[in-house]
């Protein structure tokens, strides 16, 4: 543990260490595919996207993790903002409307940041708050004023429900292109370090899939869906990006699933719970960039990565470890192809703002 580095952010954040929050079990992120049917184009989806670079960038290829992304838990005491619209406009009707408010405690951090000031013209700049059962996941945000959120998309997820199949809606998206909620679907270094608690050798799991990110060229288009430019996505996916790749490609929203045989062999326990983790849940494709996973920061956490062991290149950079590649991964078959509209429905879903400010 951090000791008394961990006791002073105690003392200067209102924002406090936490697990990740999660959906009910029947939520389809926390269901078990290891014995998933597969897609049929599995095998052609998967050396599509090797062919195309797989992982990474356009000058490397391997499975990293980003570590910038903070989740922010917030008691019910907890000052609010309201947030208004992003110079480039707002999405409507998938975002909830200019002027909801969010919980912001003090301490709270936007993505890369340790504050609330974040370059929201250039970059992602999430900010990810948990109040009760509420959870709320803001895109391109920065401070405005004492009082207010500049941000392009705030998304509000019910915790204690079990979403329908589109999600918040059929073509909405969220802070996540593919419409998913984004910090369920991360891992942090307190879960990981609580499976090792109950099972040292790391032959535990996090008990849901994993959210990960490719480049949107590599990502399958197909013009005859009749989709906007050919954009599609799959379930569990509500909505794409901009998709242009191959139509032989892995589409928005795909869960693939490590390969059983996959050695675990030089991976130490920490790296095997997140290996695990693919094998039985999988890894969802949520949006478009560069670094394959997102693992919240040790921020607010009482485990830091550093004592796990974990590092950005822990799956490719381990001695004695056979490198994780697109090419250890299957798809599932999660159902048609749907061509993207941009035509957001938002679905009915109770929303119990209550839940989190009492």
């Amino acid at each position: 543990m951090k000791g008394a580095l961990f006791a002073i952010l105690l003392v200067c954040f209102e924002a406090v260490a936490a697990p990740l929050p999660r959906f009910p079990d029947a939520a389809v992120w926390n269901q078990n595919i290891e014995a998933a049917p597969l897609h049929a184009n599995s095998a052609l989806m998967i050396s599509t996207l090797d062919s195309l670079g797989g992982f990474g960038g356009t000058n490397f290829r391997r499975m990293q993790i980003d570590f910038s992304l903070h989740v922010v838990h917030a008691d019910s005491s907890a000052p609010t903002r309201t947030i208004v619209s992003h110079p480039d406009g707002y999405y409507t009707p998938d975002c909830e409307t200019p002027g909801t408010a969010m919980p912001v405690p003090a301490g709270a951090a936007i993505e890369g940041e340790t504050g609330l000031v974040c370059d929201n013209l250039g970059s992602d700049c999430h900010l990810l708050v948990v109040q009760g059962s509420t959870l709320y996941e803001a895109y391109r945000v920065t401070a405005s004023g004492s009082n207010a959120l500049e941000a392009q998309c705030l998304a509000v997820w019910q915790l204690d429900q079990v979403y329908p199949p589109e999600g918040r809606g059929e073509h909405c998206t969220s802070a996540d292109a593919a419409g998913f909620p984004m910090a369920p679907l991360m891992f942090n270094a307190d879960d990981i370090a609580a499976e090792l608690a109950l099972d040292p050798s790391g032959n535990g799991d996090l008990g849901h899939a994993i959210r990960f990110i490719i480049r949107n060229e590599r990502m399958a288009s197909d013009a005859s869906l009749g989709g906007v430019s050919g954009r599609l996505y799959v379930r569990p996916a509500s909505h794409a990006g901009g998709p242009s790749g191959p139509v032989n490609s892995i589409p928005y929203g795909a869960r693939l699933r490590m390969r059983a045989d996959f050695p675990l062999d030089g991976y130490n326990p920490a790296a095997r719970v997140i290996l695990n983790t693919f094998k039985r849940y999988g890894i969802v494709l949520a949006d478009g960039g560069n670094i394959a996973l997102t693992a919240e920061s040790d921020l607010f956490t009482e485990t830091s990565w550093a004592e796990l062991g974990i590092n950005s290149r822990v799956f490719d950079q381990s001695p004695g470890a056979l490198d994780v590649d697109v090419t250890d991964f299957e798809v599932i078959d999660t159902g048609a192809r749907i061509a993207e509209t941009y035509e957001c429905v938002r679905s009915v879903v109770p929303m119990s703002f209550k839940d989190g400010f009492e």
